[in-house]
């Protein structure tokens, strides 16, 4: 197995000697608590990195990315971020909004006619009892704000979206939303929704007339510097994609599988369609300078991507008071932190007060015993000890 450290510094003389010294002792310190979970066969490998709003302070890799062959894992592998698109997704429509072409108040049906006259039907949700009746006319329609804090009642996913979540158009997908009844009132609980997210994919499609995919090429990853977050990987960036891992039978050892929710071949353009809510695939350094942007306040290297007012609504609480979920808009909010996972177990998190950023890339398919669950948050707080003031 191999560990490598990368640490990112500004080197000038007087910190030569003390300065890569004490990097190095923090990488391995990160090291350290994750190479038991590789050595026991819970993980496969992992990059982890952590950075300020002006750096990127420490990457470390550990374990392999391809166990078959023993392939070291690498820092400029490539892992499917899943639903840490969400976020990505909020701050493209977050420079509508700053532009005044969007408001977040607007109701989804001025950009999207499709969604006029929808219903509700009240399932009931979460430890809820089904409540039965006649679909009735809600009492506002779905706002463009309940699309990205997922307080809209949209299901989860439309029954067209089978057997992998990336086929048919995001135009398409969109209306087979409109055409289900809403699962509860908007604003009155919350609900995790890809739906919501890709619809606001759509809203961004309709608003500027581009394809979805090259409004955020054009606007956020260009800009920041973001050379591999794509939806469909070139040959050369399958190469370096992290394989994925799941429980064995048993759950005695980790096994090879397929990111279930994709169609495969990963770069067909023909038949895979962008998914904004979770089909991005990207790097820890990629991910980083995302963050970066939104700790400085919407600029990264001079360039302002999104206002501080979007940057704050976005990593605040905009759920209704009397619903405990705490989530902005694209990110999970509290405890004065803000950030997002994805399925296949990758995270990202901001800390303001502290001005760290921490970026946790793996490729497990769920862990083979609750052991698994306990990674990220040592990776993380191997981070604080090493780098928070």
């Amino acid at each position: 197995m191999k560990t490598t450290r990368i640490p990112f510094l500004r080197i000038t003389p007087l910190v030569v000697a003390l300065g890569l010294a004490s990097h190095a002792r923090a990488s391995d310190a990160i090291a350290s608590v994750l190479r038991p979970f590789v050595d026991r066969h819970i993980l496969a490998g992992a990059v982890t990195l952590v950075a300020d709003k002006d750096k990127v302070l420490d990457v470390t890799t550990i374990g392999y990315a391809d166990v078959g062959t023993k392939k070291p894992m690498g820092a400029d592998d490539l892992f499917w971020i899943a639903s840490m698109s969400k976020p990505i997704t909020a701050a493209a429509l977050m420079i509508l909004v700053d532009q005044g072409k969007v408001s977040v108040d607007d109701p989804v049906e001025k950009y999207l006619p499709e969604f006029r006259g929808q219903m509700v039907s009240e399932k009931g949700g979460a430890n809820q009892k089904p409540t039965s009746g006649t679909p009735h006319a809600p009492r506002h329609p779905i706002l463009v704000r309940n699309l990205l804090s997922h307080t809209s009642g949209l299901a989860f996913k439309s029954p067209m979206e089978q057997p992998t979540l990336d086929q048919g158009t995001l135009a398409i997908r969109v209306k087979s939303y409109a055409k289900l009844n809403l699962e509860f009132e908007p604003d009155t609980k919350y609900q995790y929704s890809n739906a919501g997210i890709n619809t606001a994919g759509r809203v961004i499609e309709v608003v500027t007339g581009m394809c979805y995919e090259d409004f955020l090429q054009g606007r956020l990853f260009d800009p920041l510097g973001m050379k591999d977050t794509t939806f469909w990987p070139t040959e050369a960036q399958i190469a370096r994609i992290a394989k994925s891992y799941k429980a064995n039978k048993d759950k005695t050892d980790i096994e090879e599988t397929n990111v279930a929710q994709l169609r495969y071949p990963l770069n067909d353009r023909a038949n895979r369609f962008p998914m904004p809510a979770g089909g991005l695939f990207s790097t820890a350094v990629d991910c980083a300078k995302f963050c970066q942007m939104l700790l400085n306040g919407g600029v990264l290297d001079g360039k302002r991507i999104l206002s501080e007012e979007a940057v704050k609504q976005m990593t605040s609480k905009q759920t209704a008071p009397e619903v405990s979920n705490a989530y902005g808009f694209g990110f999970a909010t509290g405890g004065g932190t803000f950030g997002h996972g994805g399925a296949y177990s990758t995270n990202m998190t901001v800390d303001p007060k502290k001005g760290l950023i921490t970026i946790f890339m793996v490729q497990n398919a769920g862990w083979r015993s609750d052991d698994g669950k306990k990674v990220e948050g040592q990776f993380r707080d191997a981070a604080y000890r090493a780098f928070a003031r």
